[in-house]
């Protein structure tokens, strides 16, 4: 009975662990803070489970990359968001920032109407291949497509995003 015990106890922990390491996946979560989501999910009636799983499978499904500043978007059939497509925007400003959430705080001010490129993150500054860090390619090929009076790099201030910031200068 014992060996029983042990082995379903194990079993639960590897389970525990498995999706606690998924948690420490996310952008600034470490091992206890993933390991609290794991403890406050078992908390939760199956119901709730039922609701995040089905918006995690929906959201994947639901949401697509905009083809022209590769945001996350969620527009029907549209291969480009409602900014890249909104005649109202300045196309002579491009502004790059890093990630999404960037993005979102610059439009929540409703202070700048030009078009914006996601970045898709920064490049470390011993990378051997920044190229794969970010979507530089697909940087060059939007300003070659642009007629840009100004491009505007926001990003914010730290050593790995200055390294970003002059790799994309040159």
């Amino acid at each position: 009975m014992n060996l029983m015990l042990g082995a379903e106890t194990t079993k639960i922990m590897d389970r525990i662990s498995k999706l606690t390491e998924y948690f420490r996946e996310f952008p600034g979560i470490g091992p206890r803070q993933a390991r609290r989501f794991v403890y406050f999910l078992l908390t939760r009636n199956t119901s709730y489970l039922d609701e995040i799983s089905k918006l995690i499978l929906e959201i994947k499904k639901n949401v697509k990359i905009c083809s022209s500043c590769f945001r996350f978007y969620q527009d029907g059939d549209t291969k480009i968001c409602h900014i890249c497509s909104d005649k109202n925007r300045d196309i002579s400003q491009l502004m790059i920032v890093s990630r999404d959430a960037d993005f979102e705080v610059i439009e929540k001010s409703k202070s700048y109407i030009g078009l914006y490129f996601i970045l898709g993150g920064t490049i470390p500054i011993l990378d051997k291949e920044p190229e794969k860090k970010v979507r530089l390619k697909e940087l060059m090929e939007r300003i070659k497509k642009g007629q840009f009076k100004e491009i505007i790099l926001s990003l914010n201030a730290n050593a790995e995003v200055e390294h970003t910031a002059d790799f994309i200068r040159n």
